[in-house]
């Protein structure tokens, strides 16, 4: 796992989308909860908390896995960004679409369209202060 979590800082912006939040989840939970702008940009976080990483015990949002999710409340439209923690993740092929299957369950949503990237590389800067101390790196 160490070479999983590399000291790099990043960030991302969804030049696509004219409500860009760039979702940051080592920022505390309490400040996301500020920033967002309505309740359904708040079942999408708590659904995006119930999907964890195959191989690390922690959730993809606190891992820091989504760079980006933007949120149309008006049309009930998602568009997230995400990544993986190594481009050789045997879930490559396949991870995005349980996000976006796990999305649609969300209430009010009737679209949602989710996108890998790979840049910038994740790195453990990404994480939440829980994650950091649930995995011992605190």
């Amino acid at each position: 796992m160490s070479d999983l979590l590399k000291d790099i800082k990043i960030k991302a912006v969804n030049p696509l989308s004219a409500d860009r939040r760039h979702v940051d989840p080592a920022a505390s939970a309490s400040r996301m909860d500020e920033a967002s702008s309505g309740a359904l940009r708040e079942r999408a976080i708590a659904a995006l908390r119930t999907i964890y990483d195959p191989e690390i015990p922690v959730n993809i949002y606190e891992l820091g896995l989504i760079y980006t999710l933007d949120v149309d409340e008006a049309d009930g439209r998602l568009y997230v960004e995400m990544t993986l923690t190594a481009p050789g993740c045997p879930v490559a092929q396949t991870f995005p679409g349980t996000v976006e299957a796990r999305l649609r369950e969300v209430e009010g949503v009737e679209e949602v369209t989710v996108k890998l990237v790979w840049e910038p590389t994740w790195t453990q800067d990404r994480m939440t202060e829980a994650a950091r101390l649930q995995l011992g790196l605190l």
